[in-house]
């Protein structure tokens, strides 16, 4: 909780610094990079940088905490939280760098407001960060000590043993441990970081949600190629992985974190994905397939067409593996499917096609306003807030506007 000293400043300046809050985080950035030039070896996503995504995260995330601290002190936002956490924990970051950020920060936040930054604001801003911090810094080191690690040893090699053409922009990679030792369990709906040097020398991190359940030697994941739009270059990390990795090759690989993982508990499930958000879905029924799952599930994907539907006979033949399973599918052309599906559509995914449990729990994984679509349809359709999830992929752009 904020102190009473600190509450009404924030309260008064909230506006102004929200107002701000966006070219705050990008001279924040530069000014970061430009004094540690090493947090982009390693640590930071550069093309999230380049494409402004992360700062757009970063403001999104003060904002919307400072707001929580000022309008409901008694409930912190966990799920933000808890999210920005399970990220940190699978690029090994650690306590120490949370100092580097505030010094570079609160010099962004005076740089940007000028003398509205008094003495008491910037103390009461301190406060805000730290509250913040602090927060992140003991869930981690709870996701740290979870896992029996330490930040600088989530880390370890894989050896590729398969790679696999799953259509003309996605491969799947099966990798293989590189020691004796044991492989540590992932959730269902966990991602890894993958972590690799570019050309210019440079690592850069990535995160694949898995897609098959752990066997004890293997994990699983896919890469969708990512192509440059309206001038914006093409993926780099992608594009290295499709071109220049293969079978045989070593790839380093984090622990699995990530905080949407399937709920088990008897509640019947649908999952909504479209494109490569079918990813986590994958590895959900996988999972679900290994442990003999009687759960009613409902799988909902949207696609271009049959043939760009990634990893479409894996999850085919999870689904017809489980005792109660069922999947509808919408395409945007040939609309037709060689699979025994409940129901092929044409066009955008519509929920009023199809039935679907009630009391059910929601997973979403695909573009941004697909995912919105879909949970606005679900909330008219009186499905709580709660019962929703979803996973993104890259900086959470969509979590601070979210109740």
């Amino acid at each position: 909780m904020l102190s009473d000293t600190s509450r009404p400043v924030i309260a008064a300046t909230l506006p102004v610094v929200a107002d701000h809050i966006g070219e705050i985080a990008q001279r924040f950035y530069r000014h970061m990079f430009s004094a540690h030039p090493e947090l982009l070896d390693g640590v930071f996503n550069r093309g999230n940088q380049a494409h402004g995504h992360q700062q757009r995260a970063l403001a999104g995330s003060v904002a919307a905490f400072a707001t929580t601290l000022v309008e409901t002190p008694e409930r912190v936002p966990e799920q933000l939280l808890r999210r920005i956490a399970h990220k940190h924990a699978s690029l090994g970051i650690r306590p120490d760098q949370y100092q580097v950020v505030h010094d570079h920060l609160m010099w962004a936040i005076g740089d940007v407001l000028g003398d509205a930054v008094t003495e008491e604001v910037a103390a009461a801003w301190d406060e805000v960060y730290w509250l913040m911090a602090n927060a992140l810094i003991n869930q981690e080191r709870g996701l740290y000590s979870a896992r029996g690690v330490r930040p600088e040893t989530v880390w370890r090699d894989w050896r590729v043993e398969r790679k696999i053409k799953e259509t003309d922009d996605v491969v799947t990679f099966v990798v293989k441990r590189n020691d004796d030792r044991l492989v540590k369990t992932s959730l269902p709906g966990q991602y890894v970081t993958v972590r690799m040097r570019m050309p210019d020398g440079k690592l850069q991190p990535r995160q694949y949600s898995l897609t098959r359940a752990d066997d004890g030697e293997h994990r699983q994941f896919s890469v969708k190629r990512v192509r440059g739009e309206g001038g914006d270059p093409d993926g780099e990390m992608s594009a290295l992985l499709h071109d220049s990795v293969g079978v045989g090759d070593v790839l380093t690989l984090s622990l699995p974190y990530g905080d949407v993982v399937l709920d088990d508990s008897g509640r019947p499930v649908v999952f909504a994905s479209a494109g490569i958000g079918v990813s986590p879905m994958a590895g959900m029924l996988s999972h679900l397939v290994a442990a003999g799952s009687g759960l009613s599930i409902t799988l909902l994907h949207a696609d271009l067409d049959e043939a760009s539907f990634p990893l479409r006979r894996q999850v085919v033949n999870d689904v017809l593996a489980l005792r109660d399973a069922r999947m509808y599918l919408w395409y945007e052309k040939d609309v037709r499917s060689l699979e025994p599906v409940a129901g092929v559509f044409e066009g955008q995914m519509d929920l009023t096609a199809v039935d679907v449990p009630d009391d059910a729990l929601y997973y979403l994984c695909g573009p941004l306003p697909f995912m919105q679509a879909v949970r606005s349809r679900l909330i008219e359709r009186g499905v709580a807030p709660r019962d929703i999830q979803y996973e993104i992929f890259g900086p959470d752009l969509w979590q601070a506007d979210l109740d």
